[in-house]
């Protein structure tokens, strides 16, 4: 089983080729092709390889698949006994990735 754990947008992910992942927003083009360059750890074949902190020999192509919005966070400020409330709603905007191969440069 190939994985690798990368960093993405400040967050370490563990990926594995052909799944699809939710990382923050990117801003690129649905459709196009990204190489990930932040690698921290890569397990293919069973060989195991650690970068101090990344790996310089090793990309991993990734597909922008869609941009959508997450689940809607409700904020609610409100000071007792002074008529003062303020109700506001956020959204987080993410971006989905489709993993498609882990390469070890040599």
């Amino acid at each position: 089983m190939d994985y690798a754990i990368i960093e993405v947008s400040g967050k370490q992910l563990w990926v594995e080729p052909k799944k699809f992942y939710l990382v923050d927003n990117l801003p690129l083009k649905v459709g196009t092709k990204v190489y990930l360059k932040k690698i921290l750890l890569v397990n293919k074949a069973n060989k195991l390889e650690c970068g101090l902190p990344y790996l310089p020999n090793v990309k991993i192509l990734a597909k922008i698949v869609k941009h959508c919005s997450g689940k809607k966070t409700i904020v609610y400020k409100m000071k007792p006994k002074k008529k003062y409330r303020k109700k506001i709603g956020f959204r987080p905007k993410f971006t989905r990735l489709r993993i498609e191969t882990i390469e070890i440069l040599t």
